[in-house]
């Protein structure tokens, strides 16, 4: 980071507040990127590309949960990646292929959507829109089967499938853990399973996105930003480190109904305070 420059005002509470909303959310279908852009107008807070950068580089604190969480299974996987089991796919294969729709779509796109899509109003639309397609989805898998229950069972066609419905959450307010658990639910994986794949298929994307973005505002960080980032990145990491069980375990027994309405509550609730002037 760079010593000149304007810095954003982000104080510790700020990156303390926008840390949870990171952490608690980023692995819940109702899109960490659409709460972040929304939290950073609440607090009043710059939204040039400083701001941004530092939204989607404390993604590495969430992320690195999951590498802590999984750890084992990525370094089996490691292990095999160069000489894979005949007939069982390899989990690094299998995030690497997924991941590639949305990493080549991201790069062609990206200066697009920050400069199109990235506001409080694209968020709450699409906050609604996909909780209105979760209940659809809810609905249409009611008297489904559930034929994938183990990440190890996802073929490499799933995950590509995956992968392209991850394309969906380029735009905020969709939810990149929303899109790929939709997508593998209408493939037939059970919904941990789902979610447990979704969770992993971010280690490439979040780290991706967040090393990019960093590197790309790299003169528009200052000195003053190192604190603020390590502090909304640790608190970041410890909220999804708390999320990340209890989620797994709720979906084991429940739908994603609850997370549909949600989204579709608070989008409304932002529509109404866009046009109360409040965003």
């Amino acid at each position: 980071m760079t010593g000149g420059g304007e810095a954003p005002d982000i104080g510790w509470l700020d990156a303390t507040i926008l840390g949870l909303i990171e952490g608690l959310t980023e692995f819940l279908p109702v899109s960490s990127t659409g709460h972040l852009i929304v939290g950073q107008r609440l607090l009043g807070l710059d939204t040039g590309a400083a701001t941004d950068a530092f939204a989607i580089g404390i993604q590495m604190g969430a992320i690195t949960a999951i590498l802590v969480l999984y750890w084992r299974r990525l370094m089996a996987a490691f292990r095999t990646a160069l000489r894979p089991e005949p007939r069982k796919p390899n989990l690094l294969w299998q995030i690497g292929i997924a991941a590639i729709p949305a990493i080549v779509l991201g790069l062609l796109c990206k200066d697009w959507i920050f400069e199109n899509l990235f506001s409080a109003t694209v968020v709450a639309y699409t906050l609604i829109i996909g909780g209105v397609l979760l209940l659809l989805l809810e609905r249409f898998l009611r008297n489904s089967t559930e034929s994938v229950r183990d990440v190890s069972e996802i073929s490499y066609r799933s995950a590509v499938c995956i992968g392209l419905w991850q394309c969906l959450a380029l735009i905020p307010g969709t939810s990149r853990s929303g899109a790929t658990i939709g997508g593998a639910l209408v493939l037939g994986v059970s919904r941990a399973t789902a979610a447990e794949f979704s969770f992993l298929l971010g280690l490439p994307i979040l780290y991706g996105a967040a090393i990019y973005k960093l590197l790309a505002e790299y003169k528009s960080l200052t000195s003053e930003m190192v604190s603020p980032f390590l502090i909304g990145t640790i608190v970041s990491f410890i909220a999804a480190l708390a999320v990340v069980r209890p989620f797994l375990a709720f979906l084991r027994r429940h739908t994603f109904a609850p997370f549909a309405w949600y989204r579709i509550i608070i989008g409304s609730a932002l529509l109404v305070m866009i046009a109360a002037g409040y965003l």
